[in-house]
């Protein structure tokens, strides 16, 4: 089987991490198999679609690396649903009604007082001629309802395992609205045939949906595709996520936060698995380590404290030669192989590296809580030559001249030299901010 996935977003919002989530699985999915992995923009809600959301769902997955081989948008489609929706009809499997949505919701309330399923009565395929020209003629507009099997439905669903429904229990689905709009059930089953979708692999919210488009897929002679359904993503505190909230958007992990995308790969692949979540610093091992039977049926919960701490050890582990460039285009072309491993441990962001720089290589204002101690320090600060060894030496020299140690010796010089209480080992700083400079931080001078 030629494994072919989809990722179809609706352009209505900021894509949040449950999304690319999503996204991620399928790619992984197909990837892992040598597979296709289409991107479809579901964008036929004219009131909430807008080609700047659309723009930005290709700019997220551009900045994770997730490429895609097609791309489809459903509003090119429109005539394709038209057409296949008329099939339906001559096939006796769309029928037209005509309640009004108040007539709709005075139903599924009587049906759910008397503790009934609220499911469509299918009332309107007993309407004769003449009662659809009245309607017609009130101005009525119907909405076109796809007419089910009462058959089981069953699918091994690839994380859920066997799935069952009956027939009978489900409700006539609408797809056509009032406008000749077709709804996503439709339109989603038509796209998935026209492009040979092998596996759907979307949130479990949709399983329901599932046991009813694949009578869709049967009666428009398609094949029907395997399915996964994962558990959806919450935040730490168990709320569900929301594009319209804009809760934990990409847009805001990259360009707020900072943070690595490799970062936010390595924990979305193993959220809802078995496998320890650990930084991985490159797609290709992510595609290697993916394994679909892996994925549990429990809510995985996304904590942004644990994508912080995954970012921070991405950057303590990155090579120079990957972090040149990236200090190269933030402005410090000097910066060298020295430089960037004395500073990537204190690293949470790489956009951080500035402050190092800064600290290092221009004026910084030191402070200094004990200046008769600072001075005595200063007096004693060794000759050039530099080394990670000339630390050592002067505190040693410190400490035989003054008697101070420990903390009290070492805040003082970190505050002097820095204007920092925490930061990188001084033995490796000290060489990096030099004599002169350090000296006259020493004696309390901007340098």
């Amino acid at each position: 089987m030629t494994i072919s996935v989809r990722f179809a977003p609706s352009p209505t919002g900021r894509l949040h991490v449950g999304n690319i989530r999503l996204a991620l699985v399928n790619w992984l999915f197909a990837r892992k198999a040598g597979g296709s992995f289409l991107l479809r923009l579901d964008d036929t809600d004219d009131e909430r679609s807008t080609p700047e959301f659309a723009e930005a769902i290709e700019a997220d997955l551009s900045w994770l690396g997730l490429g895609w081989d097609r791309r489809a948008r459903q509003s090119d489609r429109l005539q394709r649903y038209s057409e296949a929706a008329e099939s339906l009809k001559a096939a006796g499997r769309l029928y037209p009604c005509y309640e009004t949505a108040d007539e709709l919701g005075l139903k599924r309330k009587s049906l759910l007082a008397r503790s009934l399923p609220p499911l469509y009565d299918r009332a309107a395929l007993r309407l004769t001629a003449e009662d659809r020209a009245r309607h017609e003629a009130e101005g009525r507009r119907p909405h076109w309802r796809f007419k089910l099997d009462h058959a089981p439905v069953a699918w091994t669903d690839l994380v859920r395992g066997p799935a069952h429904f009956e027939g009978a229990a489900l409700s006539d689905p609408v797809l056509i609205r009032e406008d000749g709009r077709p709804l996503y059930t439709l339109s989603s089953v038509v796209d998935d045939i026209d492009f040979a979708i092998s596996h759907v692999i979307r949130g479990e919210d949709h399983v329901a949906n599932t046991a009813v488009q694949i009578q869709l897929w049967q009666a428009l002679g398609g094949t029907v595709p395997g399915f996964a359904h994962l558990p959806l993503l919450t935040d730490a505190g168990g709320q569900g996520l929301s594009k319209r909230l804009g809760s934990l958007s990409v847009s805001a992990l990259r360009d707020e936060e900072g943070l690595e995308p490799m970062a936010l790969l390595s924990l979305l692949a193993r959220l809802g698995t078995a496998d320890a979540i650990e930084p991985v610093r490159s797609l290709e091992a992510l595609i290697a380590g993916f394994d679909m039977t892996r994925v549990s049926r429990a809510t995985p919960k996304f904590d942004a404290e644990e994508l912080k701490r995954l970012n921070a050890r991405l950057l303590h582990e990155m090579p120079f030669a990957e972090a040149a460039p990236r200090m190269e285009a933030l402005g410090f072309a000097g910066a060298n192989e020295r430089f960037w491993r004395t500073v990537r441990p204190n690293l949470g962001r790489f956009a951080e590296v500035a402050e190092w720089w800064q600290i290092t290589h221009a004026p910084v204002t030191p402070a200094a809580p004990d200046p008769g101690f600072i001075a005595a320090a200063a007096a004693l600060l060794p000759p050039e030559p530099w080394s990670e060894a000339t630390w050592g030496v002067w505190v040693e020299r410190i400490k035989a001249e003054t008697g101070v140690k420990g903390k009290a010796l070492f805040l003082p010089l970190r505050l002097a030299l820095t204007g920092r209480e925490h930061g990188p080992e001084l033995k490796n700083l000290l060489p990096l901010i030099g004599r002169n400079r350090a000296l006259a931080r020493l004696s309390g001078t901007v340098a």
